[in-house]
C-alpha cells in the first residue's frame, strides 16, 4: 500500500486535508446532478418543473444517501482490514460487496418506477406538479443500477485510503450531465422528464469510466474470480457497520422529507423555495460532510492499527479546520441567501421564500461542522449503532415536531419551520459529547 493511502503513519493534519479535499470535490460535483437539474430547469422552465424537480430529487437524494450509507459499511471493514494489516481479505469484502449490492440494485430498479406516484403522493406534491415528479422519480429509478455501482465503487477507493480516482470520474459525468441538461431542457424544452433522462444517463457514464479506471490501474490486492460471491460472515460484517449509518440516514432524510411535504401544504411558491433553498444546502453541507467521509476512512485504519490517540488527534483538527470554514459560510448564507437562491431560480417570491429559509441553515452550519466530524469520528471506530440512534432521536424527537409546530404559526415563516433543523442538531452534539468521554475511558 502507498504512503499516499496509509494514514497510520507520520503526520495527521496534511494527509487528511489531502484526502478530504479530493473527497469534498467529488461530493460537490455529484450534488451538481441535481443542482444543474434544477439551475437549468429554472431558467428555461416553469415554476411547475421547479417543483417537480425539487420534490423529485428530494427523494432521490434521499435514496442515494441510503445507498451510499450502507456502502459506509465496506469502506470501514476495509479500512480497518488494511490497518490491521489484513489486506488479502480486501478481496474477499470487495466480492460480497458487489454481490450484496447487485441484488439491491434489482430491487431498486424494480420497485422505485413501480412506487412514483406513491412517492409523489406521499411528499404532498402540488396538485400543478404532481404528474412531472412522478415522471421524474420514475425514470431516475430505472438508473437506479448506475446510482448504486457508483456509490460502491467510491466506497472502495475511499476505503483504500484513494479519494482522488472517484474525482476524475464524477468530474467527467458532471460534464455530460450539464450538457445533457442543456440540450434537453433548453433546446429540446423537454422540462422535467428531460432533466432525469440528462442525470441518469450522467450516472451510467460516470460508472462506465470508474469500471475502466479500476481495470486499468488495480487495486493494492488481488480479487480473484473466487471472491465474487455471498461470503455470510463478510456480508454479516458490512451490514453490521452499513446498515445503522443507513438507518440512520435514511430515517433523517425521511424527515426533511416530512418537512418538505409540510411546507409542499402550503402552496406552490412555498414549494419551490424549500426546493431552492434545500439545493443551495446541500452545497453549504458539503464541507462537514466530506470531513465526516475523510474522518470515517482514516479513523478506521487507525483503529484498525489499535492508534485510538492518533484517531483522537485527528479529530480535533477536523473539528477546527471545519469551524473556520463553518464561519464563513454563516455569514454568506444568513446574510445574502438571495443572491445563492437567485442562482437556482427567476421568481421574485421563491427567492425570498428560499432565502428566508436559509437563515436557519446559516445557524446550523455553526453546528454541523461539530456534528459531522463526531459522526465521521465514530463510524471510523465501528459505533455505527450510536450514530444510528442519535440521529433518529433528533430527527423525530426535535426536527419534524418543531417544523410541524411552526408551520401552524400565524403568519408562517419560512425561517421559523427552519429553525427545526439547528434545534435537532443542539441535541445530536451534545449526545455526541457525552459518548466521545465515554469511547475516551474505553479507548484511551
Amino acid at each position: 500500500m502507498s504512503q499516499e493511502s496509509n494514514f497510520t503513519e507520520g503526520k495527521i493534519l496534511s494527509p487528511l486535508i489531502r484526502f478530504m479535499v479530493p473527497v469534498f470535490l467529488a461530493m460537490f460535483l455529484q450534488a451538481m446532478y441535481g443542482a444543474v437539474d434544477l439551475l437549468i430547469v429554472g431558467k428555461f422552465a416553469q415554476s411547475v418543473d421547479v417543483s417537480a424537480v425539487s420534490t423529485g430529487s428530494q427523494i432521490m437524494m434521499t435514496i442515494t444517501n441510503l445507498v451510499t450509507s450502507f456502502a459506509m459499511g465496506t469502506t470501514i471493514l476495509l479500512g480497518q482490514r488494511i490497518g490491521e494489516g489484513r489486506g488479502r481479505e480486501g478481496g474477499q469484502v470487495i466480492g460480497s460487496s458487489i454481490c450484496l449490492f447487485g441484488v439491491i440494485a434489482g430491487v431498486f430498479t424494480v420497485l422505485i418506477p413501480l412506487l412514483s406516484s406513491q412517492l409523489s403522493s406521499i411528499m404532498n406534491a402540488p396538485s400543478e406538479a404532481f404528474a412531472e415528479t412522478s415522471s421524474y422519480i420514475r425514470i431516475c429509478g430505472f438508473g437506479s443500477l448506475f446510482i448504486i455501482a457508483y456509490n460502491l465503487i467510491g466506497s472502495i477507493f475511499r476505503g483504500i485510503g484513494d479519494s482522488k480516482t472517484p474525482l476524475m470520474t464524477v468530474m467527467i459525468a458532471c460534464v455530460c450531465n450539464i450538457a445533457g441538461d442543456l440540450l434537453l431542457v433548453a433546446v429540446f424544452h423537454m422540462g422535467t422528464a428531460g432533466a432525469a433522462i440528462a442525470t441518469v444517463a450522467a450516472q451510467m457514464i460516470s460508472v462506465m469510466i470508474s469500471l475502466l479506471i479500476l481495470r486499468r490501474r488495480g487495486l493494492p490486492f488481488q480479487v480473484e474470480r473466487a471472491d465474487l460471491r455471498f461470503d455470510g460472515r463478510i456480508i454479516r460484517k458490512v451490514t453490521a457497520l452499513g446498515v445503522p449509518i443507513a438507518l440512520q440516514d435514511f430515517l433523517v432524510g425521511v424527515s426533511f422529507l416530512v418537512l418538505l411535504a409540510i411546507v409542499n401544504g402550503l402552496g406552490l411558491i412555498a414549494s419551490a423555495g424549500i426546493g431552492v433553498a434545500e439545493k443551495v444546502c446541500g452545497f453549504i453541507m458539503l464541507i462537514p460532510a466530506a470531513f465526516m467521509q475523510a474522518m470515517a476512512a482514516f479513523v478506521a485504519q487507525n483503529f484498525g492499527a489499535g492508534k485510538y490517540g492518533r484517531a483522537r488527534k485527528a479529530l480535533i483538527y477536523a473539528i477546527a479546520v471545519s469551524t473556520m470554514l463553518a464561519v464563513v459560510m454563516f455569514v454568506i448564507t444568513f446574510w445574502r441567501g438571495d443572491l445563492l437562491s437567485g442562482i437556482f431560480a427567476n421568481d421574485p417570491e421563491v427567492i425570498l421564500a428560499s432565502a428566508d429559509y436559509l437563515k436557519a441553515y446559516a445557524i446550523d452550519c455553526l453546528l454541523t461542522c461539530f456534528l459531522f466530524c463526531f459522526i465521521g469520528f465514530f463510524n471510523g471506530l465501528g459505533m455505527t449503532r450510536f450514530v444510528m440512534i442519535q440521529g433518529i432521536i433528533g430527527a423525530f424527537l426535535v426536527r419534524i415536531p418543531v417544523a410541524f409546530f411552526m408551520s401552524r404559526q400565524v403568519p408562517v415563516s419560512m425561517f421559523h419551520i427552519g429553525l427545526a433543523t439547528p434545534c435537532s442538531t443542539v441535541l445530536q452534539v451534545v449526545l455526541c459529547l457525552i459518548w466521545f468521554r465515554l469511547a475516551n475511558r474505553k479507548y484511551a
